[in-house]
C-alpha cells in the first residue's frame, strides 16, 4: 500500500469514489490608474509599460469547491479579509481559497503586513488599491465559477533554466548576485485543464525565480512571469473556445534570480538602452518558461475527468527573529510570535502547498522528499508574505534570506515541512479537509 493510501487516525476507513470536476477560469486587468504612492520599495512608478492581471480557477467535484488565485504584484499580505468576503459573496470556504502573487518587483503590493513579519507597509493609496483589487478578484472568480463545465486534469514537468541561485560570497562577504553552483530547482512544473471537447481551459504552471527582470525601472510591468503567461495564453488560444488562462504560481524563488536583468543598482536611474535591453530579456526568459510550458501541456495526455479535491489551511505561531541588514523601509512589529500560514489544495494525486513567505530552494527539497504524494508543488507567498523562510543549515550563514527571515532558527524547516505533510494527510483521498 502506497504511503498516500495507509489509513490514518481519523480517516474515513475507505475512499469514496473519485467525482466529475468542473472547471472555470478567468483573468482581470489590475493595472492601477493612478500610480500615485504604489511603490512598496523607495521610489515612484512614472509609467505603465505593460498591464498586470488577476488571473483565477475555480475548481469543483460536485462535494468540494476550491480556488486558485495569481495577481500580478509583488506580494500580498494578509489576505483573510479577501478569503471571507469570497466565502460571504460566493460560497467557498475561506480555507479552499489560496492567493497568491507572481512577485514582479514594478507592481504593487496589496493588504495589512502581519504582526511580526517583514514587509514594505502601503499607505493610503496602497488601501484604496487593495479594495479595488479585491472588487476585480471577487468579480473574476464569480465569472469564473459561472463558467465551469466538466473537465480533464492532467500534470507535467518540463525544465528551463532562466534562474540561478543569488546567495553569492564575494570578498568575504554574502551579497546578492549569482552563484552557478548554488541550489537551483529547474522543474516547470505545469498542471493542465480543458474541457471533454479538448478545448485548454487554464494552465498553472510553477516555477522558482524572483521576476526582477526589469526592477529599476519605475513602470508598472508583469515582469519574467507576465511575458511567460503572455506567451502561453497567445500560444493555446485556438479559437474553438473562451478565454484560455495562465496562472503563474512562485515556487522555491527564496534564493533564486533570473539570470539576466537590468544590471544597474538599485536606485541608479537606467537610461533607455539599458531599459530596452532589460525588456527583451525579460521577453525572452519569459519566452523560455512559457513555450517549455506549452510544451509540458501539449505533451500531457494522461487526463483525468473524475478526481478527488481537497482543500485546507492552517496558521502556525512562530517565535519571531528581528531582520538584519535590511532595506530602511521596512519595518517589523515588535511582537512575541509571527504567523506562518500553510495551505493545501490537492487535486488527486497533486498537490499545490502554499507557504506565506519565500521558501528557498533546499526547504523546498525537504518537503518534496518526504511528501508521499506523486506531485507536491510549492507555492511561496500564499495568503500572506511574511519573510523568507530559509532551511535550518542556512542559518549558519548571514545570507539575504537569513537576514529578511521574521523566525527564530530552529522552527522554520519543522514549521514548513510537518505543517504541510499534516494537511497532506487531513486532506487526504476521500476530499475535503477533515
Amino acid at each position: 500500500m502506497s504511503p498516500e493510501n495507509r489509513p490514518r487516525p481519523g480517516a474515513s476507513p475507505a475512499p469514496s469514489p473519485a467525482r466529475a470536476l468542473r472547471v472555470g477560469a478567468a483573468k482581470a486587468d489590475i493595472t492601477p490608474a493612478d500610480l500615485t504612492g504604489l511603490h512598496p520599495m523607495p521610489g515612484d512608478f512614472r509609467a505603465v509599460h505593460d498591464p498586470i492581471f488577476v488571473r483565477v480557477l475555480h475548481l469543483d467535484d460536485g462535494d468540494t469547491e476550491a480556488a486558485l488565485i495569481s495577481l500580478d504584484l509583488i506580494e500580498a499580505g494578509d489576505i483573510t479579509p479577501l478569503r471571507e468576503r469570497i466565502e460571504r459573496e460566493l460560497g467557498i470556504p475561506a480555507d479552499h481559497v489560496v492567493v497568491t502573487a507572481t512577485h514582479t518587483h514594478n507592481a504593487p503590493r496589496i493588504a495589512d503586513v502581519s504582526p511580526g513579519a517583514l514587509a514594505h507597509a502601503g499607505g493610503p493609496e496602497s488601501r484604496a488599491y487593495t479594495e479595488s483589487v479585491y472588487d476585480r478578484v471577487v468579480d473574476a472568480l464569480g465569472r469564473a465559477r459561472a463558467a465551469a463545465r466538466p473537465a480533464r486534469f492532467g500534470a507535467g514537468t518540463g525544465r528551463a533554466d532562466v534562474n540561478v541561485n543569488r546567495e553569492q560570497y564575494v570578498d568575504g562577504r554574502w551579497v546578492i548576485g549569482q552563484d552557478p553552483d548554488g541550489p537551483s530547482e529547474k522543474s516547470v512544473e505545469v498542471l493542465k485543464f480543458e474541457d471533454l471537447d479538448g478545448v485548454p481551459i487554464a494552465l498553472v504552471v510553477n516555477y522558482a525565480v524572483h521576476s526582477t527582470v526589469v526592477f529599476g525601472t519605475s513602470e508598472i510591468s508583469g515582469d519574467l512571469a507576465g511575458a511567460a503567461c503572455r506567451h502561453i495564453e497567445d500560444v493555446l488560444q485556438d479559437g474553438r473556445g473562451g478565454e484560455v488562462v495562465a496562472l503563474w504560481t512562485p515556487g522555491a524563488l527564496g534564493d533564486q534570480a533570473p539570470r539576466i536583468d537590468l544590471g544597474v543598482p538599485f536606485g541608479v536611474a537606467p537610461d533607455e538602452r539599458q531599459k530596452a535591453r532589460a525588456y527583451a530579456a525579460m521577453e525572452a526568459q519569459g519566452l523560455l518558461v512559457g513555450a517549455e510550458a506549452v510544451r509540458v501541456a501539449r505533451a500531457t495526455r494522461d487526463l483525468r475527468g473524475a478526481v478527488r479535491l481537497g482543500a485546507g489551511q492552517r496558521a502556525v505561531a512562530c517565535p519571531v527573529k528581528a531582520g538584519r541588514d535590511v532595506m530602511e523601509t521596512m519595518r517589523q512589529e515588535t511582537v512575541d510570535t509571527v504567523p506562518l500560514r500553510l495551505s493545501l489544495l490537492r487535486i488527486g494525486d497533486v498537490a499545490l502547498a502554499g507557504v506565506s513567505g519565500e521558501v528557498v530552494t533546499e526547504l523546498y527539497r525537504r518537503l518534496r522528499a518526504r511528501s508521499p504524494l506523486t506531485r507536491t508543488l510549492l507555492v511561496s507567498i500564499a495568503n500572506d508574505r511574511i519573510g523568507y523562510l530559509p532551511d535550518e543549515a542556512r542559518f549558519d550563514r548571514p545570507v539575504h534570506s537569513v537576514n529578511g527571515c521574521p523566525i527564530q532558527r530552529g522552527h522554520v524547516e519543522s514549521a514548513v515541512v510537518d505543517g504541510v505533510l499534516d494537511l497532506i494527510a487531513a486532506c487526504g483521498p476521500d476530499g475535503g479537509a477533515r
